[in-house]
């Protein structure tokens, strides 16, 4: 038994329909399941990273940069879901990669899940802040500066300097407050997301709407900003590299598939929340860019608040829609927090499950019905992270290590074909290889299009990986002892 021991199909739909121990109570339907996957998607994506590629990547543009993400994330998204029906289980990727390639691919796809969800809610707590600061100062109150960003940043060259700020403090504040709601219980964040989704998709709407009816057409030309003389810095490399760091506005999409294990009827209901949240994701990011571009010029754009940005640049009076989206902002933000909290923890469940990590990290409060423990390492990092680290390092780092998960994911489903071609399967994967093998080369393509720093974060990352694998999950890996 090595790195390339498998678990058995069987194994995993074992621990997912098993009845030893506290389990995950299976209380999620297709509308709370979709709910929880755009809730999660749709998030500082649109709200933040938007304006900051349309400012220093793709200009208006951007919105081809969505649907070039869009585009690899339908690939993938065929992958996950026949993995979805196959094993409802909430490892997602890990748990996947686990099956397929062996227990060393699938802790560094578990690895670099921790980058997407671990830092996920800090990206978005960050701008969750931005939009506080922003809405307050409109109010007249105004939070100083020290207490409301990061004490690092990036500079033109890509660089970490310091900022001359303390802490992001509203950012740290929003993260603790809804590790506690996670704690109280996954049904109750549900509910109280599902409320915020609904307003969420509302305030959205209502920027395509009314924006685009007040669009100037000067702001779109040129369309695709001639290339500045290095790759990723406007022109078609500066598209193809947007569409790399907004990936990251799509991670929430895998969400739904960690919800696995409290889902009811899953192999009908995952399939179907996977296919509803990457089109409803879609159709609001294009057109949400498309708006905002068409009311400012895109230099504008690069804050942390660029919705609110565009609506107060907009020739026509919008007061009353900058106020609503800044409230919705702020209030729907939360619920990508939530979810993105929630996400990890379930990666913990699944790997301490299997004796990578320590099994505290995944035990579930049989009062609560969470991983309690989980929970509260998942918050104080992700706190701690949002307090000090820049909001465009995090970003493009998220990107690369969701594009690496997804890419093992698409390849796990032609090396499942080939190993167990006989397995049930309540949704198959349409147009094998050629789905598979277009989703590994989109997602490789968009990595590719990533700054060299961003690959040398994530080998670092990887490392770090590697030196806990090995001191750690190798010795107590439960596959292993079992041999």
């Amino acid at each position: 038994m090595g790195i390339w021991s498998r678990k058995s199909v069987a194994t995993l739909s074992e621990e997912a329909y098993g009845t030893s121990g506290v389990r995950f109570k299976r209380s999620l339907g297709v509308i709370s399941l979709t709910a929880f996957g755009v809730g999660s998607t749709v998030g500082a994506g649109i709200f933040s990273m938007t304006g900051d590629v349309a400012a220093h990547q793709a200009g208006p543009a951007v919105t081809l940069s969505f649907v070039i993400a869009s585009i690899a994330c339908f690939f993938a998204g065929l992958c996950y879901a026949e993995f979805a029906a196959m094993v409802p289980i909430s490892g997602s990727a890990y748990s996947y990669s686990y099956a397929t390639m062996g227990e060393g691919i699938a802790w560094v796809i578990g690895w670099s899940l921790m980058l997407e969800w671990l830092f996920a809610a800090s990206v978005v707590a960050i701008s969750w802040s931005g939009y506080v600061t922003a809405a307050l100062k409109d109010i007249g109150v105004v939070l100083p500066q020290a207490l409301a960003s990061s004490p690092l940043t990036l500079d033109a060259a890509g660089h970490i300097v310091r900022s001359g700020a303390l802490v992001d403090l509203p950012a740290v504040l929003v993260i603790l407050a809804c590790t506690g709601l996670c704690i109280y219980g996954t049904k109750t964040s549900a509910i109280v997301n599902n409320v915020i989704v609904v307003a969420k998709v509302c305030a959205l709407l209502a920027i395509m709407v009314v924006g685009l009816q007040h669009i100037e057409p000067a702001h779109w030309k040129p369309f695709v900003p001639t290339n500045e003389g290095s790759f990723g810095h406007f022109g078609w490399s500066g598209v193809a590299s947007g569409a790399g760091t907004l990936f990251f506005a799509y991670i929430g999409f895998d969400g739904v598939s960690t919800l696995a294990e409290e889902t009811k009827n899953p192999q009908r209901t995952l399939p179907a929340a996977l296919g509803l949240t990457l089109f409803v994701c879609t159709f609001l990011y294009v057109g949400v860019s498309l708006a905002i571009t068409g009311l400012a010029d895109y230099r504008t754009l690069g804050v942390a608040d660029p919705l609110y940005q565009a609506l107060s640049a907009s020739t026509v009076p919008l007061g009353w829609l900058k106020v609503v989206v800044g409230l919705v902002a702020i209030v729907g933000l939360v619920s990508v927090v939530l979810a993105s909290i929630i996400g990890q923890v379930r990666i913990f469940y699944s790997m301490s499950r299997d004796g990578l990590l320590p099994a505290s990290l995944g035990r579930i409060n049989p009062r609560t019905n969470t991983p309690v423990l989980g929970t509260l390492v998942t918050g104080l990092v992700a706190a701690l992270t949002a307090g000090f680290t820049p909001l465009g390092l995090l970003g493009e780092l998220i990107s690369i290590g969701t594009l690496l998960a997804f890419a093992v994911v698409c390849a796990g489903i032609l090396v499942l074909r080939r190993i167990a071609p006989d397995q049930a399967r309540p949704f198959r994967t349409p147009w094998v290889p050629f789905v598979p093998l277009a989703g590994i080369a989109t997602c490789a393509a968009l990595m590719y299009s990533l700054p060299n720093d961003t690959w040398i974060r994530l080998v670092v990352w990887l490392g770090v990986g590697a030196i806990v694998y090995y001191a750690y999950g190798r010795r107590h890996s439960k596959l292993r002892n079992a041999a």
